[in-house]
């Protein structure tokens, strides 16, 4: 947030703030693959299965509940139930023809071709195949998962994209499951403290944080009922090309069993170890070192709105999510991690009790419901987003540290984007199925994609250098004491009004 902050007084304090940024670049010519170790973490063990890029706590889901019509996996179900996508509800060109777990309908010759192959069905892939499955096209999902399953994950929707859940129909169905809104936030640094309402859109009052283990199941189901064909426990285990150009996925099921599926596009959704930018050899063409680790559990018994506190070298974040617990998160920086690492609950607890001391008071009444994850793999980069035959959405071809907790919200935003651009025109089945129509749409989804993101990107690295600006701190005082600034503040945060509308006349005068 801080960094954000330090965006919108643009030229009073950008000069200090982009000092400090510059000091983290690495020239383009000069990238580093390779990022410090990530594994999830419960008191130094490592516990994480790793999986299409992202890690799965192996965490399943516990009694929450659900839309009506789930049938989602519950705790205590043996390991052969399966997860229900209700494939007999989907609505779309090709209703009726998508399985769970199984091929599509074939023609006689046994080959299908996609319109479309999305690797990875959680937020950036799932709504990807969804809405261009609504558009008319022919979309297969893999995920190499099987739903419910957990991932690390800060939760946070940021409003834009609380918005856009409601506008793809989805928001009433996370809100059924118990989910509760995020309407108060609140945010202590130094001497500074902002408390006000959650900026709210059209329809949208507050955000959400809901489990993972409910949202993505959540969002593969929409995408079965649209007429993808979606597929859990599938592993791509290479691509297939012509002349240069991707033609399709080669895959392994769950029992074994290898195959190979055609499409016209294959994207890549499958998170920042991608294995379909791996395959394609997709270069980063921007990248900055790691600044932060992270460790997170989940507590009940200490109600939370959404709260950040932050003091020169720590960072913590409270939200509230399902069955009335809270997620609490501990940043510190990177340099740090190899002692961190040692004792992780240890350095936890005092990052809480040293950065905000309120949340501390209020945990001698509260239980640690869930074991401590964490990682120090934060990677800040952009990755080229397409090539022949492909494309790259979400932590697949930009990623970021999860302190602004811009994740989920990313990925809806490059889905709706990447999707508007392949389905653009009078007859929006076109232009995936032909070569150079689609090459054009790929490259106006990357440039906008790359303009619309490196806003955050680059205030998100600040923010992750755990060092407060002074300038901020003045800007800030100026705000705490106006209810007004302050809702203005939150509100350009969540991105709903620009930077100069915080700029009234009342704060001018104030700084």
């Amino acid at each position: 947030m801080s960094a954000i902050a330090i965006a919108i007084v643009n030229g009073r304090c950008a000069d200090a703030a982009s000092r400090r940024t510059r000091s983290n670049v690495i020239p383009d010519d000069a990238v580093n693959p390779e990022g410090p170790f990530s594994w999830l973490e419960w008191s130094g063990r490592a516990t994480a299965t790793e999986f299409d890029g992202e890690r799965d706590t192996g965490h399943r889901s516990p009694a929450v509940r659900r839309p009506p019509g789930y049938a989602g996996i519950e705790r205590g179900a043996s390991a052969s139930a399966r997860f229900d996508l209700r494939i007999g509800a989907t609505a779309g060109r090709r209703s009726g023809t998508s399985r769970v777990g199984r091929a599509g309908d074939r023609p006689d010759d046994g080959v299908v071709t996609y319109d479309a192959i999305v690797v990875g069905a959680r937020c950036a892939g799932a709504t990807t195949a969804l809405l261009l499955a609504r558009a008319g096209h022919r979309v297969l999902l893999l995920e190499r998962a099987k739903y419910p399953s957990d991932t690390l994950s800060t939760l946070y929707i940021h409003q834009s994209g609380v918005e856009r859940l409601a506008r793809w129909g989805l928001l009433d169905r996370i809100r059924q499951t118990g989910c509760p809104p995020l309407t108060t936030v609140s945010y202590r640094v130094a001497d500074v403290y902002l408390r006000g309402p959650a900026p709210t859109l059209p329809g949208v009052v507050g955000a959400f944080a809901p489990r993972r283990y409910v949202l993505d199941p959540i969002l593969a189901e929409a995408a079965a009922e649209a007429g993808v064909e979606v597929r859990e426990q599938t592993l791509v285990t290479g691509l297939t090309t012509e002349d240069g150009r991707v033609t399709g996925v080669r895959l392994r099921t769950a029992n074994g069993a290898e195959t190979t599926e055609r499409a016209n596009l294959v994207i890549g959704a499958d998170g920042m170890r991608s294995t379909v930018a791996k395959f394609v050899d997709a270069p980063l063409y921007a990248e900055h070192p790691n600044l932060t680790c992270v460790y997170f559990t989940y507590w009940s018994g200490i109600p939370a709105h959404f709260e950040i506190y932050e003091r020169t070298g720590g960072w913590v974040a409270a939200v509230g999510t399902h069955d009335d617990l809270t997620l609490i998160a501990s940043y510190l920086p990177q340099e740090q991690f190899a002692q961190v690492r040692r004792d992780p609950k240890a350095a936890y607890l005092a990052n809480i009790q040293a950065t905000a001391p309120p949340l501390w008071e209020r945990l001698t009444e509260a239980t640690m419901a869930e074991r401590l994850y964490g990682t120090g793999d934060q990677r800040n980069f952009f990755r080229q987003a397409h090539g022949p035959g492909w494309a790259l959405v979400g932590d697949a071809g930009h990623h970021k540290d999860s302190i602004n907790a811009h994740g989920i919200t990313d990925a809806f935003h490059q889905s709706e984007l990447l999707a508007a651009e392949l389905t653009s025109g009078d007859d929006p089945t076109a232009t995936i199925n032909d070569p150079v129509r689609q090459q054009a749409a790929l490259a106006r989804f990357a440039s906008a994609r790359d303009t619309q993101m490196k806003p955050t990107y680059h205030t998100n690295l600040v923010t992750a250098r755990l060092d407060p600006d002074p300038h901020l701190l003045s800007l800030l005082r100026a705000v705490q004491d106006s209810p007004e600034l302050t809702e203005r503040y939150f509100s350009v945060v969540a991105g709903i009004l620009s930077p100069e509308d915080l700029f009234t006349r009342d704060l001018l005068a104030r700084l």
